[in-house]
């Protein structure tokens, strides 16, 4: 979702900082690239082990961070390129579209409400409700499941190496879309199909990684 449907990735780096800052943790934007895919109550525990502070518990942080995003989001989220062409496109078609985020569901609806596309959506899965988030395949086995269709007939489009590698974990094809605010990643050669932007995406090509 982050990166995909909605410009967010340079949100979360105001979030995190901001409420790391807030017990003392300067991180920088290199750091917060670090954690992109995880859940915040992942990224939350990596940066207590290795730090550690006092006088907030790990949830008050990650709740912090939450609000923040959420307060951003409202304020300047901006839908991605290509992103409503792609949905119309899909739907058309009739495929059923899932979002499988590791974002808290709070932040998937405010996401989906602040772009106009919750429609196009059949499904919408948090990892929150998972044992485990990405790079585990778990939230795409579930939204899968949700959609009522096969893992090994799924196309997942992503932004990061570990919802890339969840993705190629759950049997599914993969088309990655660097976050461009981001070094590049070269771990991400293991999707698929590299795009720049939604802008081209293609229907026709993509139905051809499952021959």
């Amino acid at each position: 979702m982050d990166g995909v449907l909605i410009d967010s990735e340079p949100l979360w780096k105001i979030a995190e900082i901001e409420a790391f800052g807030k017990v003392g943790i300067d991180l920088t934007h290199t750091d917060c690239e670090e954690t992109v895919g995880l859940r915040m109550d992942e990224v939350v525990k990596l940066w207590y082990d290795r730090v550690g502070w006092e006088g907030k518990t790990l949830k008050e942080v990650e709740d912090d961070v939450i609000n923040i995003v959420i307060r951003e989001i409202k304020d300047q989220g901006e839908v991605k390129e290509g992103v409503h062409e792609a949905l119309s496109l899909l739907q058309s078609h009739g495929y059923k579209i899932g979002l499988a985020t590791s974002s808290a569901m709070r932040i998937a609806n405010t996401v989906l409400e602040k772009l106009k596309i919750e429609h196009y959506f059949k499904a919408v899965c948090s990892a929150e409700n998972e044992i485990k988030g990405k790079p585990h395949p778990q939230v795409f086995i579930t939204c899968a499941k949700a959609l009522i269709t096969d893992e090994a007939d799924c196309l997942v489009i992503e932004d990061s190496f570990n919802g890339v590698l969840a993705a190629k974990s759950a049997r599914m094809k993969v088309i990655a879309i660097p976050e461009k605010t981001h070094n590049y990643d070269k771990r991400l050669i293991i999707a698929d199909k590299i795009l720049d932007s939604l802008n081209g995406f293609k229907l026709d090509e993509a139905l051809l990684l499952f021959r």
